[in-house]
């Protein structure tokens, strides 16, 4: 991981002063990281980091980073991670460019090192995760998302990228084509666990105000707990939280409604269990490869996404 904060940072060179400002703040605010981990630790359970494998770690963190510029300003949100975004700063027409730049640069770096296939690899994962964005845009206009359309717009919108990052670090070691759509299935896996555990976290204690967040609710997201409370409930009870979401979602009161009525329908229970069975999934597909340091790292990698507490 050292050496590749040094090769991602040489990834991001730009002779263009404002830019390069920018990118400096960009490295200096970086997150978990948890992509690039699942890069390395696919390629160490084939024993084989290369050069490669370095590229195939610097083109998924190019392509997270430029996701997170854009949803910034989708959003309109000022912070991440606590700190200032980039659109917060510099605006969004400047925010648009450093999101176009950066995925320009993991292209780039593809082609640069003639790797193609991971180029390839790539560029589905922008795809998918766009078609995800789109989905969930039009199904929250009409509040009519199914568990079945729920399932497709994470898969495509989280698990995508998780999914690329397992594909490419088996792909950078030149494994077997059946291994390299074993680790594909196990980052998809994995992705859509970690999505569950967000939508969990939005009815989880905030330690700043003392009550559960909601804000994915406020923002008329249809998450697992409320879909399954929706396809659980009576007429009335749909109707009054359907409403609230559509024409009320700043009430904080009713929001609060209906975090409790989530909470008593099981709508909880239902979607730690559903998170409980992607993992397992996941962890059965790992059992098949031989035991090694990096196999019990995914597989600490993978508990830990779904036992974090933030």
């Amino acid at each position: 991981m050292a050496l590749f904060e040094s090769k991602f940072k040489n990834s991001l060179k730009t002779s263009v002063p404002l830019l390069d400002k920018i990118m400096h703040y960009i490295i200096k605010r970086k997150g978990k990281q948890m992509r690039p981990l699942f890069v390395f630790l696919t390629a160490k359970l084939f024993n084989n980091v290369n050069e490669s494998t370095y590229t195939a770690a610097s083109l998924i963190e190019l392509l997270h980073t430029a996701t997170l510029v854009h949803d910034d300003i989708i959003d309109e949100a000022n912070f991440r991670r606590g700190v200032f975004s980039i659109n917060a700063l510099w605006k969004n027409k400047i925010s648009v460019l450093v999101g176009d730049f950066l995925l320009s640069r993991g292209l780039l770096l593809a082609v640069e090192n003639e790797q193609y296939q991971l180029l390839k690899i790539m560029s589905t994962a922008v795809k998918e995760m766009s078609e995800g964005e789109l989905l969930q845009i039009e199904k929250t206009r009409r509040l009519d998302i199914t568990e079945e359309v729920y399932f497709e717009i994470i898969k495509k919108k989280t698990a995508a990228l998780i999914s690329a990052c397992c594909e490419a670090g088996a792909a950078s070691t030149n494994a077997h084509k059946n291994d390299i759509l074993k680790m594909r299935s196990f980052g998809e896996k994995a992705g859509i666990a970690f999505q569950i555990k967000d939508d969990l976290f939005d009815y989880t204690q905030n330690p700043l105000i003392g009550k559960p967040t909601g804000i994915d609710i406020r923002e008329k997201k249809m998450t697992l707990p409320l879909i399954y409370t929706l396809n659980n409930s009576d007429k009335k009870t749909r109707a009054f939280i359907i409403n609230t979401i559509k024409n009320d979602s700043k009430n904080s009161k009713k929001i609060e409604q209906i975090i409790n009525i989530v909470k008593e329908k099981k709508g909880l229970e239902y979607a730690k269990n559903k998170m409980e069975l992607f993992v397992n999934e996941a962890l059965k597909i790992l059992k098949e490869f031989e035991n090694n340091e990096s196999k019990s790292s995914l597989i600490n990698l993978v508990e830990y996404v779904v036992k974090r507490e933030k």
